[in-house]
């Protein structure tokens, strides 16, 4: 038996799917080859699907609608963002905290949901949110950094170092906790997003029963197919986004196999 013929019987016993969003089933407003038809013939054999998405600039239900829209029937519960998990993190830390968000409108707006207060007085900031943002500038940059000299703690929704979209990519996360880690000379305690295993927690309970045997797809080696080894599932490396085979070469993680897109992950 070849090893494609072993990977594929490996995948047809999984229990549940997990799924990267950006890079994996679509980029910008596309599916990407084959999505729509994989994640069906899952649905069909009765297997969960879970998607994952380290980017918080669209709420859990905005996902689910844009998969819809996109031809892929999806509710707000099967959706897992990194603004989920820092909102649920948080409230297990320190629900009463004070926060300063450099992070757009949706992340600002489900943590005031979830009763943080907001402030710009850096003596009253007692956490630091560092987040994908397209509207930093140097004025969020000065507040993060008179809250961290005032004790402020740093956390970040995610630390990927850049977001793919149609015709290349976009700066993420990491440039903004760079940003404040060299000027404040501190360190970010906590990336609640993809591979931490904070969120590996969470989509484990989601799962429940069905976390015992699944695979999580992606196209990010250092974030995807990190968290999986880590959490000790399968993993399933794609070609469309972020990762590629030279860098898989240089990457000491390994996924249990790479496909070229989604549409070859049931092939054998």
């Amino acid at each position: 038996m070849s090893y494609d013929e072993k990977c594929y019987n490996c995948m047809a016993m999984y229990d549940a799917y997990i799924f990267d969003l950006d890079g994996t089933v679509y980029l910008g407003e596309a599916l990407l080859p084959g999505a729509a038809e994989t994640i069906s013939r899952i649905r069909a054999a009765g297997r969960p699907t879970l998607f994952l998405s380290n980017n918080p600039t669209r709420t859990r239900a905005a996902y689910a609608e844009k998969l819809t829209r996109l031809g892929i029937p999806t509710s707000e519960s099967d959706v897992i963002n990194s603004s989920l998990v820092m909102v649920e993190w948080l409230l297990q830390e320190a629900p009463t905290a004070v926060l300063y968000v450099i992070g757009e409108e949706p992340l600002c707006r489900e943590l005031r949901e979830a009763g943080f207060e907001h402030s710009e007085q850096p003596e009253r900031i007692q956490f630091v949110v560092a987040s994908f943002d397209r509207t930093f500038d140097y004025r969020k940059l000065q507040i993060a950094f008179d809250a961290m000299r005032a004790g402020a703690r740093l956390v970040a929704t995610n630390a990927d170092r850049y977001c793919p979209v149609p015709g290349g990519g976009q700066p993420d996360a990491a440039a903004i906790i760079a940003a404040i880690e060299a000027c404040t000379d501190t360190h970010c305690e906590v990336v609640v997003g993809k591979p931490s295993p904070i969120m590996a927690a969470m989509v484990r309970v989601r799962l429940g029963n069905a976390a015992h045997r699944c695979v999580i797809v992606g196209d990010r080696i250092e974030t995807d197919i990190a968290m999986g080894v880590a959490a000790n599932m399968d993993t399933v490396l794609v070609l469309t986004g972020a990762s590629t085979i030279a860098d898989l070469e240089r990457s000491p993680i390994r996924p249990t196999r790479v496909v070229a897109t989604i549409g070859e992950l049931l092939d054998a």
